[in-house]
């Protein structure tokens, strides 16, 4: 496996329509960047959070996820709660190649805050809106902001296209538009 170039990210974005909307270049001007980088792509969370509450002592259950365990917010900046977490989405869909395998990264500006952004691989032929988990591991409010940059996605390509894709799978996330709670 290797790890694809920005030249690469742009061919794939633009003519096969890999992420859009696609930003051909780092913007970072009063804002956490976004945009191709030389070998990733740094996407920006949209302004849908789902905030951890428990206001009503539900208990988290991967197999039985209660959706009143959270607060839905449609906000320009998203203040996790201290030792809590929330749920939001990329602005930009993805469409993952068959012979490729992405990885997610946070950004060091969150990171160096102590907020963490989770995502799982993105398996070949997978497409949707990324949903990003932000833990805020700090005994203070974070903010999050909402159109900017909250993550960085690798790509690596496959010696060869794999024999089953998530797509031929029928994954329960494929597709999925706007913030996707856990499914069974």
């Amino acid at each position: 496996m290797s790890v694809q170039s920005d030249r690469w990210i742009r061919e794939r974005a633009l003519a096969d329509g890999m992420i859009e909307p696609f930003v051909e270049a780092q913007r970072n001007e009063g804002c956490i960047s976004y945009g191709l980088s030389s070998y990733g792509y740094d996407a920006r969370v949209a302004d849908e959070f789902k905030i951890f509450t428990n206001v009503d002592s539900a208990i988290v259950d991967p197999k039985d996820f209660a959706a009143n365990s959270f607060v839905d917010r449609k906000t320009d900046v998203c203040v996790i709660p201290p030792n809590s977490f929330a749920l939001a989405r990329t602005v930009e869909y993805f469409r993952v190649p068959r012979d490729v395998l992405v990885i997610c990264l946070g950004k060091s500006t969150y990171a160096r805050c102590g907020i963490i952004v989770n995502v799982t691989p993105l398996e070949p032929e997978w497409e949707g809106h990324v949903t990003l988990e932000f833990s805020n591991t700090t005994p203070l409010p974070a903010k999050i902001y909402a159109n900017e940059g909250a993550c960085q996605f690798l790509f690596l390509a496959g010696n060869e296209p794999c024999e089953t894709s998530y797509a031929d799978r029928a994954g329960k996330y494929q597709g999925q538009r706007g913030v996707t709670l856990p499914r069974l």
